[in-house]
């Protein structure tokens, strides 16, 4: 096994049988990654890569981007919607302006999405000597600005992967009804859904256009967010086992609670996407690729 590999499987905590199902069902999307490289005359190339939480999209870029840059000497690197949170106190700050559930980070109107605007035109531009954001998930902040990775060479590929990126807005009909509790009891008028819709539409859909090729990871309903969410957080308490900084690890009670924020534009993805993207994995309940 190659080193690059290696260390990949240790980051990530996985067994070296995830090589076996990447080499099947991976290699060829890094192939197409290669090709549309190849035949754009654009500076940088992006790869939008859509699913929901805990479907393994970050696992997938991370295993592109090595392939990409130890086999096709392409500088790739992987970026996250989810590094683009505002702090804590920005969020506070929505939620007394717009409405409370805005204090937690998650749907459309909670990302700085200036500084993601900003950060996309700079990557597409081969800029180099800025810093690319990064937050922290246990202290449900951003890592302080001096210590988010500098870009100091063009970049060929970027690998964009996000739980709503590339997810259209919904029609203002679709958001009369609310989808679960948390709507039917928080948000009873349709404020804070119809300020999401709005933001999504608005802000984040013009920005799609930087992507060159979409990817997505399609989970059979949402009912399996939960329990994929649930190794996530355990992935990410074993992380940090022994540290003595504070952090905001969610118990399983908060995890049920905290995916409800993500409900309804993930369901909205998984009926809206699948037939607009160029490239579609659907996922069993155990995150098996069945289809590709």
């Amino acid at each position: 096994m190659q080193t690059y590999l290696a260390d990949f499987l240790a980051k990530n905590q996985l067994s070296p049988d995830y090589l076996v199902s990447a080499e099947q069902h991976f290699m060829p999307l890094v192939k197409a990654i290669v090709h549309t490289r190849q035949a754009s005359n654009k500076a940088t190339v992006f790869i939008g890569i859509n699913g929901c939480q805990g479907s393994g999209k970050s696992t997938l870029s991370d295993y592109m981007a090595r392939v990409l840059i130890n086999e096709y000497q392409l500088n790739s690197i992987t970026c996250s919607l989810d590094d683009f949170y505002l702090d804590q106190m920005q969020r506070q700050q929505l939620a007394k302006s717009v409405h409370p559930l805005l204090a937690s980070r998650g749907v459309p109107g909670t990302h700085d999405i200036l500084l993601l605007g900003d950060t996309l035109n700079k990557l597409a531009n081969a800029d180099a000597g800025f810093s690319l954001p990064k937050f922290d998930k246990a202290s449900d902040n951003p890592v302080p600005h001096r210590l988010w990775p500098k870009v100091t060479a063009k970049i060929d590929v970027v690998l964009f992967e996000g739980w709503c990126w590339g997810t259209p807005p919904q029609q203002e009909n679709e958001l009369w009804f609310p989808v679960n509790q948390l709507e039917q009891e928080q948000d009873r008028q349709g404020i804070w859904r119809k300020f999401v819709n709005h933001q999504l539409a608005q802000f984040y859909q013009p920005l799609y256009r930087y992507m060159d090729l979409w990817l997505m990871l399609k989970a059979p309903s949402f009912d399996c967010v939960y329990r994929w969410r649930l190794e996530q957080e355990q992935k990410l308490r074993q992380k940090l086992a022994g540290a003595l900084t504070s952090n905001k690890i969610m118990t399983n009670t908060e995890i049920a609670h905290f995916i409800q924020h993500f409900q309804r534009l993930s369901q909205h993805s998984l009926t809206s996407l699948p037939g607009k993207v160029d490239h579609l994995l659907t996922l069993d309940r155990d995150r098996r690729i069945i289809r590709d």
